[in-house]
């Protein structure tokens, strides 16, 4: 009985750590064509569960930079490991930007953020990566100046 016991424990944990969630911080470059520049911090959390094709997951993410522009939103990101520790990540979301005492404008309160990022696993629980995104309304409103941003993250599966 006890080895049993143990089989399905070991089962249920084999079950539990098969879908990692991810939990990632970044720090960044904001407007990187430095008229507008600031500093960016993220915090993203990426579901590890697959939705309608294998390995494209939900996120949800908060944006904030030192002049106090902030975005909060979430969409869907394909997480491509195109070799054994190297994964390619393109990702689309929607969300809520406030732009705070920044001089940049973004023209409307719903910024579509599109974001490319490489990433290296370190170990089984941590990767590093280096992303590429940008904020944009896709025309919602006359002003569209749009953004980039260059970060570093780094991940931690639990």
């Amino acid at each position: 009985m006890k080895k049993i016991t143990l089989i399905l424990a070991l089962a249920a944990a084999t079950a539990v750590n098969a879908h990692a969630d991810t939990l990632g911080f970044a720090i960044g470059s904001y407007d990187i064509d430095g008229s507008n520049s600031a500093t960016d911090f993220r915090v993203d959390y990426e579901y590890d569960t697959s939705v309608w094709l294998d390995d494209l997951k939900p996120w949800l993410g908060v944006q904030a930079t030192t002049d106090g522009s902030i975005w909060l939103g979430g969409g869907l990101l394909y997480d491509w490991q195109f070799a054994d520790s190297w994964h390619l990540k393109p990702g689309l979301g929607v969300g809520y930007y406030s732009r705070g005492s920044s001089d940049l404008d973004l023209g409307y309160p719903v910024e579509f953020r599109t974001q490319l990022e490489l990433a290296k696993d370190l170990n089984p629980n941590n990767s590093l990566g280096l992303a590429v995104s940008h904020l944009s309304n896709a025309n919602l409103d006359s002003v569209n100046p749009g953004v980039e941003v260059v970060s570093v993250y780094w991940h931690y599966r639990f």
